[in-house]
């Protein structure tokens, strides 16, 4: 059952949903300070709402002390201006963990991350997510990926329990997507969410738009806030000058950059964390088992950015 509040506040985003990277000091501990003006950076550049220690945030790679430490950042820097969202994951017990010390850091809610390893069946996931739901009170967004795929009828049951306000979607299969879209509308809750949440969603945001989605996280608004703004604007538009525009992004910005992302392991994390660096803020680098993009990656990372913000220049002459 959907709780207000939260669902609200994400059904009509006013900016791109922002997935802050975590950042390191020279000793690779966590820089609160630089987290913080990361987030700060992000909630006034136009975010509408911050999702802390999730996957472009290396919630793999951070202690239950840490991950607390980020949100409560998060949270405060928040103050309330747009939601915080946290990630959780792992096992049962350990995502259970991880969302009661969100909850005790001033979360708004929880993106449920898929179990750690093992692949389970429909039943076995069905109660994971559950018993993550009613651990605290906080509204939990499920995320379709990897070993978590549900069927639309796991979904639909997804849909009615409580606390489960919406459901992400990072595998990218169009035909599944109708189906649980369909069976939800068919005999769920009608204030339900969806999330776009491939890797670099607003490549594939028309295509998701087709079938009723909207909502999408956007990695690249971390390091380039501006055209993601943009693209935001022009995509919810929905008009023919605003798709044209997006059009031209996806031609001139999104798609290399995704072919970019593809030539290298792990750059949907480490290549974000570097163009947050490449635009000023030393965030430091990625943890293991995660590696830096190499030098000639990060150099077209930086032509590409600066051939996104000449698409923009050009539209507003």
């Amino acid at each position: 059952m959907t709780s207000a509040p939260l669902a609200a506040r994400l059904n009509v985003p006013s900016g791109p949903l922002f997935f802050p990277v975590t950042a390191y000091g020279p000793d690779g501990s966590v820089d609160l300070d630089v987290f913080r003006a990361h987030v700060r950076a992000g909630i006034e550049a136009g975010a509408a709402a911050v999702f802390a220690c999730c996957g472009t945030g290396e919630f793999h790679a951070l202690t239950p002390e840490e991950f607390r430490a980020c949100v409560a950042a998060a949270a405060e820097e928040s103050a309330g201006r747009v939601p915080v969202v946290a990630g959780a994951g792992y096992g049962t017990a350990l995502a259970v963990r991880y969302a009661k010390l969100a909850e005790e850091a001033g979360a708004d809610g929880l993106l449920a991350m898929p179990p750690y390893l093992v692949v389970a069946g429909q039943e076995g996931l069905l109660a994971h997510y559950a018993e993550l739901a009613a651990a605290t009170s906080l509204d939990v967004i499920v995320y379709q990926r990897d070993n978590a795929v549900f069927t639309p009828e796991t979904v639909v049951e997804l849909a009615r329990v409580e606390g489960i306000i919406g459901f992400k979607d990072g595998l990218g299969d169009m035909d599944l997507m109708q189906r649980i879209v369909s069976a939800v509308r068919a005999e769920g809750p009608e204030d339900f969410l969806y999330f776009n949440g491939l890797p670099t969603a607003e490549l594939t945001g028309l295509a998701y738009r087709g079938i009723g989605i909207t909502l999408y996280s956007s990695a690249a608004f971390c390091f380039a806030p501006d055209i993601a703004l943009a693209f935001h604007r022009a995509f919810n538009a929905r008009t023919a000058e605003g798709d044209a525009l997006v059009n031209r992004l996806i031609d001139g910005f999104y798609r290399p950059f995704v072919e970019l992302r593809a030539e290298g392991r792990g750059y949907a994390v480490s290549l974000v964390k570097a163009g947050v660096r490449m635009a000023g803020l030393d965030v430091g680098e990625v943890r293991t088992p995660l590696h830096e993009p190499a030098d000639e990656h990060i150099k077209r990372l930086v032509e590409l950015t600066e051939h996104g913000r000449a698409l923009l220049r050009e539209e507003s002459a």
